[in-house]
């Protein structure tokens, strides 16, 4: 009986590559927002600073907000980046490094104290997220009509 490795294809080391250099995006945001707490004086348990809490509360909030933002579309990335690559799996770490170089300027631009900034680049990451979606839809019709 072969193992899963033997059964993956060849190129799905791509797949586990992205995620992983998603694990680091993430872990800059993490320690961004550790970062922001101490400079903001925001504790724990608080998610969100208050105009009570600091002067500074819509800069940490930003911050919060923008690593909050890539946590809540974190598990439909991976899905689709563990699915898709079943399949497709360099077309699934392509746009799975443009989704997490998009997250990564998405979390800067917010975190400069205005929303707006996260839209530029970090605005496409969308765009990567629904390739990713498209080649998921694309595999589920392949595998009814097999």
């Amino acid at each position: 009986m072969a193992g899963i490795v033997e059964i993956l294809p060849k190129e799905y080391g791509y797949i586990i590559l992205t995620l992983t250099a998603y694990y680091f995006v993430n872990l800059y945001m993490q320690i961004q927002v550790g970062r922001a707490r101490k400079k903001y004086n925001v504790s724990y348990p608080a998610l969100y600073a208050t105009e009570a809490d600091t002067k500074d509360y819509k800069i940490f909030n930003c911050i919060q907000r923008g690593h909050q933002n890539s946590l809540e579309s974190l598990p439909i990335f991976f899905v689709l980046m563990v699915l898709g690559g079943f399949k497709h799996p360099l077309i699934c770490s392509c746009l799975g490094l443009a989704y997490t170089v998009t997250r990564f300027f998405y979390f800067k631009g917010y975190s400069s104290g205005d929303p707006k900034g996260r839209l530029p680049i970090g605005g496409f990451n969308s765009v990567a997220l629904l390739g990713l979606v498209i080649v998921n839809i694309t595999f589920g019709v392949s595998l009814l009509k097999a």
